[in-house]
């Protein structure tokens, strides 16, 4: 996997404001990608990822968003197949794995309080990127960007694909489906794998003009 750069420097690298997802994490998930890139995707949190894999062993063990095997792999390739492998930046909206307590290796939902905690994060992560749009990974994730503008998010599905102009964060919000539940909602949205990918490229383009 290739070294990318990070903006980690704008947040405290050793922050402790969550007493649960401090005593679940491995490391904190900064944001990993192009500092310059057009397209910031935002995930839910970081998964538990494999600490043995030589590669894709997940932002837990790494340090850098959308890394792990199944979710970080199936991103990326999405993106790079919608022509922007190189104009695009990761991260999450919870910078640290939230597990169960019983479970230690188990996601689960950050909290609210969590999400809120975080967003200063991800709001300076979104200054010095400057991106033109925000591709949002799931609900947790859209509902993080929502609540920065004071929106709330009324039905997650219905709102995929659908680009919100964030006027406060100069951005385009653009929902899609996490990647770990992408096969589950596709034919509910009515898309193929190909016509959802179609989709997904032709929205960006709108957006990026």
């Amino acid at each position: 996997m290739p070294e990318f750069p990070t903006t980690r420097h704008v947040v405290a690298p050793d922050c402790a404001r969550c007493p649960a997802l401090v005593e679940s994490r491995e490391r904190i998930s900064w944001g990993t990608g192009d500092p310059d890139a057009d397209v910031l995707v935002v995930g839910e949190a970081p998964g538990y990822g494999d600490p043995t894999a030589d590669r894709w062993r997940g932002g837990n063990w790494t340090g850098k968003a959308y890394t792990s095997r199944h979710s970080g792999r199936r991103i990326r390739t999405m993106l790079e197949r919608v022509g922007y492998a190189d104009d695009a930046y990761y991260t999450n909206a919870v910078k640290c794995f939230p597990a169960y307590p019983d479970e230690p290796t188990t996601n689960r939902e950050p909290t609210d309080e969590e999400r809120t905690t975080c967003r200063r994060h991800l709001l300076a992560e979104l200054e010095v990127v400057d991106p033109a749009v925000v591709l949002t990974t799931g609900k947790h994730a859209t509902t993080t960007v929502l609540e920065a503008e004071d929106r709330t998010l009324e039905s997650f599905l219905d709102a995929v694909l659908e680009p919100v102009r964030c006027d406060r964060l100069d951005v385009w919000l653009v929902p899609i489906l996490h990647p770990s539940y992408q096969d589950v909602w596709l034919g509910r949205l009515g898309y193929e794998s190909e016509s959802y990918l179609e989709a997904v490229e032709a929205t960006l383009e709108a957006c990026l003009g």
